[in-house]
């Protein structure tokens, strides 16, 4: 598993980026195909409510697989974009499945 951080505009946070490695972890034991995942944290300034963006790229054999989310903290964000991607998945593995 092969997982790529970048912090654009936030300071590095090793709490967050383990955080993110665990759920990521999960998504890579089940779906086998996978390859390798970027992941994007920015901050944007111009939303209060919200602004905290993590955005995950998924490479596997086929096109890319991209989610984001923008949420009130990174955590939440997190959990987001592995809940589009794991959708994204489940109708991706079906291509996959041998009959």
């Amino acid at each position: 598993m092969t997982v790529n951080f970048e912090y654009v505009g936030v300071d590095v946070s090793e709490t967050l980026t383990a955080f993110t490695k665990e759920k990521l972890e999960k998504l890579f034991n089940r779906y086998e195909f996978l390859i390798s995942a970027t992941v994007h944290f920015k901050k944007e300034e111009s939303q209060h409510d919200s602004g905290k963006i993590c955005n995950i790229e998924l490479s596997l054999p086929g096109p890319r697989i991209f989610a984001t989310s923008n949420e009130r903290n990174y955590e939440v964000a997190v959990k987001e974009t592995i809940n589009d991607l794991e959708r994204q998945l489940k109708k991706r593995k079906q291509v996959y499945k041998t009959y």
